[in-house]
This record gives C-alpha cells, sequence and structure tokens, in this order.
C-alpha cells in the first residue's frame, strides 16, 4: 500500500506543471510533466508486479 500512496503523490506533484503547461503553454512545464509521467509508469508497472506476486502466491 505504501507504493500506491508514493503513486498517488507523484500525480498530485505533477499537477501543478501540468497546469501551467496546458493553460500557459510553459514548455519545460511539459516537458517536466512528460519525465513525471515516465516515473508514475514505471511505478504503475512496480505496483502491478507485486499484485501478480501476491495474487499468485494465495494460489
Amino acid at each position: 500500500m505504501d507504493k500506491f500512496n508514493e503513486l498517488k503523490e507523484l500525480v498530485a506533484s505533477i499537477e501543478a506543471d501540468a497546469e501551467s503547461f496546458y493553460s500557459k503553454g510553459n514548455k519545460a512545464a511539459g516537458t517536466r510533466v512528460r519525465t513525471g509521467f515516465q516515473k508514475v509508469k514505471n511505478l504503475a508497472q512496480e505496483i502491478r508486479q507485486g499484485v501478480t506476486e501476491l495474487k499468485n502466491k494465495e494460489k
């Protein structure tokens, strides 16, 4: 559950840059958004693998 909370915090931390990119056209903020979502993708994959491992242990 710790990784899930970390994922939520990571998405929340990207929000300001996303707002800056979409509403103000700040290209540097767009780069930070893309970098942040790459981290989200990697963390989500870790969570997914962990869930699969736990699910398979129960069988």
